[in-house]
């Protein structure tokens, strides 16, 4: 899309044109959802937040100003979502806790799930199961800053965009999730 016709669908949602909205949702879905299912790793959470995402963009479409590009504004708002939804499940798994400590046996059990990204080659699905178990261990922060550099193949200046902060700290969230990774898929390889 030229950044003319972007500017002009921009435009038109503005204006509240439900035509240009649903230009806009075909034209960047697949990239909303790819990033947050590359986060949160569930597919029917991640295809809810996409929804919740573009209804926030149709909602929200006169706060964009045009200082960065639509496309950086609307992963902002996708990566958002995801990392809240991290957040939440957090919340909910402690408390899931408790109340199993306590004899509840409604507490739902979180189970790791055996997660098949869409990018992901068939000859190489047993390994990325692995490797997505581990990037699920991540502190939310980091976990989104590699999703978004490893999975969608963004720039340390794009992600930085996107997470609205430095590129040194988007390096250190990197480079400190390669850490991570690295120390827990030895420990893996180590026991397998």
């Amino acid at each position: 899309m030229t950044l003319t016709t972007e500017m002009e669908l921009i435009e038109q949602l503005k204006q509240g044109d439900e035509q240009a909205f649903k230009i806009i949702v075909e034209l960047n879905q697949d990239l909303v959802y790819n990033t947050i299912l590359g986060i949160v790793q569930y597919e029917t959470e991640a295809e809810d937040l996409t929804q919740d995402v573009f209804i926030k963009v149709f909602e929200n479409i006169s706060s964009f100003k045009g200082e960065s590009k639509f496309s950086t504004w609307i992963y902002r708002i996708a990566v958002t979502k995801a990392l809240d939804f991290l957040r939440s499940k957090k919340r909910k798994k402690r408390f899931g806790f408790i109340q199993s400590y306590f004899g509840n046996e409604n507490a739902e059990a979180d189970q790791v799930k055996d997660f098949q990204h869409p990018g992901v080659k068939t000859e190489n699905k047993e390994r990325a199961v692995i490797l997505f178990r581990a990037i699920d261990q991540l502190p939310v922060n980091q976990k989104a800053a590699y999703s978004l550099h490893k999975l969608e193949g963004l720039s340390y200046r794009e992600i930085s965009e996107i997470m609205d902060t430095t590129v040194p700290a988007v390096e250190s969230l990197i480079s400190r999730a390669n850490m991570n990774l690295r120390k827990q898929l030895e420990e893996y390889y180590k026991e397998h």
